[in-house]
C-alpha cells in the first residue's frame, strides 16, 4: 500500500471508522510482509533476482519471480556480446523482453553490465587501444540511451580489479586502453542516462582486503574529483572456501560513509539447511544495519537456475519450494506473515559432500541463453589433494568458445593455471568458459597429479 495513502487513512475519522481503518491497514501489512519484495520495501529496500529471458515462459519460474521480487537484473541479455553482436549493430530483443516483463509486473530493473572484460563479442576482442576505447564508449552510450528512463541502476563497470594480494587493476584489453577507462565509461553512462544510478560492481570485495581497498581508493578518488558514481555493488558469492567475512557489515558501511549507496548484487550462498539459512540471515541483517544499503539481489531464483547449481546456493529448491534460507531471509527482513511457510521439501543436497576417493572430480553448470552460454566447471580434489589437474570436457560441434577464465584451454582439454592447481583434499576450485551456440549436456572428467 502507498505510504501516503496510509497516512491519509490514519488521519481520517474516529471511533468505529478508525477501528475499521486500523484493521484494514494491519491486514494489508500482514499480507505484504509475506513476500521478500514486500518485506524489504517495508524496510526501505528492494529485493531482486537475476532473470533469464528464455525462462520467463516457465510458469513456476515466472510465478515465483512476480510474487517475490521487486527488482530484476538480466543475467546475460544486456552484456556486450548480447547487445552488440556486430560492431555498430545492436540487438535488444531478449533484454527488451525482460524489461517489458518487469514493467508489466511493477518491477524495476538493474542494468548489467555496460563494460566488462568478459563476454565481449568476437569483433571487440580483436580491437585494442584507441579503437577499443572508442568502441567501448559508443557501446556504453548506445545501450544506456536505448534504456534511458527504464533502468534503476547500471553496473557501468564490472570486475576491473585483480584477485590476489596486490590490489591492482586487472590486466585486460580495456585496462590496456589507459588507466582512465573506468572514469570514461562512467562519464559516458551519465551523459546517456542522467537519472540512473551508476555503480561499480565486483566480487571478493565483501570484506576489507587488498582488492576491496583498491576499489575503495578508486571510488574515493572519483567522489573527490566529481566523477559520476552513485553506488558500489558487492557480488557476495559465498561458499565454504569463501565464507561471509566477519567484517561484512563494516565493509559495506565504510563505502556508504563515502556518500555512496551500497548494493548486494549477485548473492548466492552454497550449502543447505540451518547453516545456509544462518548465512543468508547474516547478510540480510548486515544490509539492514547500513542505512545506505539500498537492496539485495540473489543471482537466480531456484537452485536449478544457478550458475553454481551443484552447490544449491539459492532460496528456492529446484522444484520451486521455499528453503530454510528463504524463511530466515524473510524473517530477517521483518516478514513472515500468515502466508509464509517453512520449506516444503528437504534440501537438494548436503553442503558437505563426501570427499572423492580418486584424484579429482569435475562437474559442469550451464547458463544457456538464446545464442550462447556460460559454463562453470567445479574441480574437487580427492582424498590425496592435487598439485595439478586436467579436465577433459567434449564440447558440441558448431559452437565457438569466445572466452575462458582461470584455466588454460587446448580444444576439449582444460588444465589449471598457476594459482589454482593445488587443491587440498575435499576442497575445490572453479573455472569457466563462454561460447556461442547451444551447450547441450556437458560431461567433464578430471585427472590429477
Amino acid at each position: 500500500m502507498d505510504r501516503n495513502r496510509k497516512r491519509a487513512l490514519g488521519a481520517a475519522g474516529a471511533g468505529a471508522l478508525a477501528v475499521v481503518v486500523a484493521v484494514g491497514i494491519a491486514s494489508a501489512a500482514d499480507a505484504a510482509a509475506s513476500t521478500l519484495h514486500a518485506a524489504a520495501a517495508e524496510k526501505g529496500r528492494y529485493f531482486g533476482t537475476a532473470v533469464a529471458a528464455y525462462k520467463l515462459s516457465d510458469s513456476v519460474y515466472s510465478t515465483i519471480l512476480d510474487r517475490e521480487f521487486g527488482m530484476v537484473t538480466p543475467e546475460n541479455e544486456m552484456k556486450w556480446d548480447a547487445t552488440e553482436p556486430s560492431q555498430g549493430s545492436f540487438s535488444y530483443g531478449s533484454a527488451d523482453q525482460i524489461v517489458a516483463h518487469a514493467q508489466a509486473h511493477g518491477q524495476r530493473v538493474r542494468g548489467h553490465a555496460l563494460a566488462w572484460h568478459q563476454q565481449q563479442p568476437g569483433w571487440a576482442q580483436n580491437l585494442s587501444g584507441t579503437a577499443l576505447r572508442n568502441a567501448m564508449v559508443n557501446h556504453v552510450t548506445q545501450v544506456a540511451t536505448h534504456y534511458k528512463g527504464k533502468i534503476y541502476a547500471w553496473d557501468v563497470v564490472n570486475e576491473a580489479f585483480a584477485d590476489g594480494g596486490g590490489g591492482g587493476r586487472r590486466d585486460s584489453s580495456l585496462q590496456r586502453t589507459g588507466n582512465d577507462w573506468i572514469e570514461v565509461a562512467f562519464r559516458a553512462a551519465r551523459a546517456a542516462d542522467p537519472a540512473a544510478k551508476l555503480c561499480y560492481n565486483d566480487y571478493n570485495t565483501d570484506g576489507q582486503n587488498a582488492k576491496s581497498n583498491a576499489v575503495y581508493a578508486m571510488v574515493s578518488d572519483f567522489k573527490a574529483r566529481g566523477v559520476p558514481i552513485d553506488c558500489v555493488g558487492f557480488q557476495s558469492h559465498f561458499n565454504s572456501a569463501s565464507p561471509v567475512p566477519s567484517d561484512y557489515q563494516a565493509n559495506l558501511q565504510r563505502f556508504a560513509d563515502l556518500g555512496l549507496d551500497v548494493q548486494i548484487t549477485e548473492l548466492d550462498i552454497e550449502g543447505s539447511g540451518s547453516a545456509q539459512a544462518d548465512n543468508y540471515r547474516r547478510v540480510t541483517e548486515a544490509c539492514l544495519a547500513v542505512s545506505r544499503c539500498t537492496g539485495m539481489t540473489v543471482w537466480g531464483i531456484r537452485d536449478s537456475d544457478s550458475w553454481r547449481a551443484s552447490g544449491t546456493p539459492l532460496l528456492f529448491d529446484g522444484n520451486g519450494n521455499k528453503k530454510a534460507a528463504y524463511t530466515s531471509t524473510l524473517t530477517a527482513l521483518g516478514g513472515g506473515g500468515p502466508t509464509s511457510s517453512p520449506p516444503s521439501s528437504p534440501p537438494v543436497s548436503s553442503s558437505s559432500p563426501p570427499v572423492p576417493s580418486g584424484g579429482c572430480t569435475a562437474t559442469a553448470s550451464v547458463n544457456q541463453w538464446q545464442g550462447g552460454f556460460v559454463v562453470a566447471v567445479r574441480v574437487t580434489a580427492g582424498s590425496g589433494g592435487t598439485n595439478a589437474w586436467t579436465v577433459t570436457m567434449p564440447l558440441p560441434s558448431g559452437i565457438t568458445v569466445t572466452n575462458s577464465w582461470s584455466v588454460t584451454r587446448n580444444g576439449n582439454t582444460f588444465t589449471n593455471v598457476s594459482y589454482n592447481g593445488h587443491i587440498n583434499p575435499g576442497q575445490y576450485t572453479e573455472f569457466g568458459l563462454q561460447a556461442t551456440g547451444t551447450a547441450g549436456t556437458l560431461t567433464p572428467t578430471c585427472a590429477a597429479s
